[in-house]
Order: structure tokens, then C-alpha cells, then sequence
């Protein structure tokens, strides 16, 4: 059986914590800043950790070998 390949698409976008949790950056900061408040932008600037729902997904299907 040949390897899975990853996702590159997806390793550029999410990456995991030493406890298993997906960890990813906000959307929306990136242009057009200047409508949003500066306490936005503040909380955009922290990573999110994904639904523990999702990451069995994330973990099978794009990034087997996480």
C-alpha cells in the first residue's frame, strides 16, 4: 500500500499541540483593517484550537501523518 500524502493545503494551515489538539491561525486579518476596532484585531492576533469535533477529520484525511 503506497503512503497517504498530506495536504499541503491543510499543513500550511493548521498544526498540532503537544496534547493532540488542532491549532490554527484567525481569518480576517489580512486587509481591510481599518473598519475593524482594535480590540478585533487584538483577539484575531491569538490562535484558535479547532472543535474537538473536527479533528478527527483533519487528522485522518488531511494530515496523516500529524
Amino acid at each position: 500500500m503506497p503512503k497517504m500524502k498530506t495536504k499541503k493545503s491543510a499543513a500550511k494551515r493548521y498544526s498540532f499541540t503537544g496534547t493532540g489538539k488542532v491549532k490554527y491561525k484567525k481569518q480576517n486579518l489580512r486587509h481591510i483593517l481599518t473598519k475593524k476596532s482594535a480590540k478585533r484585531k487584538r483577539n484575531l492576533r491569538h490562535g484558535g484550537i479547532l472543535s474537538s469535533d473536527n479533528v478527527p477529520v483533519i487528522r485522518k484525511r488531511l494530515l496523516p501523518y500529524g
